[in-house]
């Protein structure tokens, strides 16, 4: 069982939110506050296609080294990327340097681009700000019917290296879903 455990601090955190020094900051200040601008999301999506299969904590500890790379993960910028960029990318140490990651980045930033209404509006219709809470870890789910539909839409519009689980993990970091543990000091905190 995996329940909300009490910090250094006295304060109560989801287990993973006080598993490593990193992830007490990313877990209070960042993971589950909505996210609701274009950029802000596409990095989000980024960061989570790159962490697929790999520590999430890898990812925060080269994020400033992602985010020098892709240009502040700015679509914009990102879409103007070639081959150049890419083969620049996979000597970039400073990143996680696998190739089909780095070319989806790029094309998801063109496709974000050409959403119509935008990346932000096309993911927050996917919000569930309702979902049951839970107490345990165990408890919550690694995908939802939410995230399958986020992940078919985005594929449907030309997004890559995005499943279900991956939306997911959007969906909880950038706030769609509160799935801060029942107990978690942060659990309601953005409602």
């Amino acid at each position: 069982m995996s329940t909300a455990i009490r910090g250094e601090d006295g304060l109560a955190r989801c287990p993973w939110g006080v598993s490593a020094p990193d992830y007490v900051a990313y877990h209070d200040e960042e993971w589950g506050r909505p996210v609701r601008d274009d950029q802000g999301l596409y990095e989000r999506l980024c960061l989570e296609a790159f962490q697929s299969g790999l520590s999430w904590l890898t990812i925060l500890r080269k994020r400033e080294g992602f985010r020098a790379a892709f240009h502040g993960f700015d679509p914009e910028k990102v879409a103007a990327f070639g081959p150049d960029d890419v083969e620049r990318l996979m000597a970039d140490a400073a990143i996680v340097r696998n190739r089909a990651k780095i070319e989806a980045a790029v094309a998801n930033a063109r496709a974000a681009l050409d959403l119509p209404g935008g990346l932000a509006a096309t993911v927050w219709r996917h919000a569930d700000p309702d979902a049951p809470g839970h107490r345990d870890t165990g408890d919550v789910p690694a995908m939802t019917d939410g995230s399958k539909a986020l992940a078919k839409e985005l594929k449907r519009d030309g997004f890559r290296f995005i499943g279900p689980t991956t939306a997911y993990a959007l969906m909880q970091a950038c706030g769609l879903v509160d799935d801060h543990l029942i107990g978690c000091h942060r659990r309601g905190a953005y409602r």
